[in-house]
């Protein structure tokens, strides 16, 4: 049942986010060591690939006008990122990347844009398609990652290595955003293929994994990388994330799309993000959490 080809690595950056209150860094880069507690490595027998620490979270000079806070921390920490990322691609293993913030998905799209072509099924709550085109509000990457890793935005992040857009239009699957989500028409006059929560329930959560994975091997890619910000999930069930929401989905639902995902041999890294152990004092939504993604690699047969 367990995957020993899957590694677990570190990515413990919060560069990303806003701070959620005046001198206050945003708690999620202690994701990695929360779900660490919670004996993720053993659990799914993995290999521990260490990690890689991010430069200092500081936004004190940054004022709204300035494009994306901590950009420059962002250009230095990504190509890291994607190097050890890039290893383990090499290696045969299946990485599960623990953020850190939603921006870490700049370091995934890195490594796989340096060998080929590759797809993104993007499980959020948000479709995080902020960008200059649409926004005066740009500023924290973490609202903005899949406009960035899809090329909009500054070049600087958009373009490292001159190797931008990092995942094509045609390759990217969004799941599980909000029906209000004030991008969703952009996202479908653009061509993004995308199942909200509503539409994901009405078609059922496997059926709709299925799809997903047949529509990223129509697009001729050579893998694709699955991201997972929790606030996904239903904000009574995980309101330890920095802009939860209800009407999300619950852990049953996601067990079953991410396992689904999982199970394709296409399938070839993971990125959890934006949890929030500051949120969660007593431990109880960390391991919660850590069930539901050993139950989806299960589920996978992995």
């Amino acid at each position: 049942m367990i995957n020993r080809g899957v590694a677990v690595l570190d990515a413990p950056s919060n560069l990303g986010l806003r701070p959620p209150a005046p001198g206050v860094v945003p708690g999620c880069y202690k994701l990695a060591g929360a779900i660490r507690d919670c004996r993720i490595v053993d659990r799914l027998e993995a290999a521990d690939a260490g990690c890689v620490t991010p430069p200092r979270y500081d936004r004190h000079a940054w004022a709204p006008g300035d494009g994306v806070a901590n950009a420059a921390g962002l250009v230095a920490y990504t190509p890291k990122l994607a190097d050890r990322i890039g290893h383990l691609m090499d290696a045969g293993r299946f990485a599960l990347v623990l953020g850190g913030d939603c921006s870490i998905l700049l370091g995934a799209a890195l490594a796989m844009r340096r060998v080929g072509r590759f797809g993104l099924v993007f499980l959020d709550g948000h479709s995080d398609f902020r960008h200059p085109g649409n926004s005066a509000s740009v500023g924290a990457a973490a609202g903005e990652d899949l406009a960035l890793v899809t090329g909009r935005g500054q070049a600087d992040i958009t373009s490292i290595e001159g190797l931008g857009p990092y995942v094509g239009d045609d390759d990217v699957v969004v799941m599980g955003v909000r029906s209000d989500d004030e991008y969703l028409e952009e996202l479908r006059q653009l061509g993004i293929a995308v199942w909200t929560v509503g539409e994901l329930r009405s078609e059922g959560s496997a059926n709709v994994s299925t799809s997903a994975v047949a529509y990223l091997e129509r697009s001729a890619v050579d893998g694709f990388w699955i991201h997972l910000d929790v606030d996904v999930l239903d904000s009574e069930i995980m309101p330890a994330v920095d802009s939860s929401a209800p009407g999300g989905l619950d852990h049953d639902e996601l067990v079953t799309v991410l396992g689904g995902l999982l199970a394709s041999p296409q399938s070839i890294g993971l990125d959890v993000t934006v949890f929030d152990p500051d949120l969660d004092a007593d431990g109880t939504l960390a391991g919660r959490l850590t069930d539901t993604l050993v139950a989806a690699f299960g589920r996978a047969g992995l």
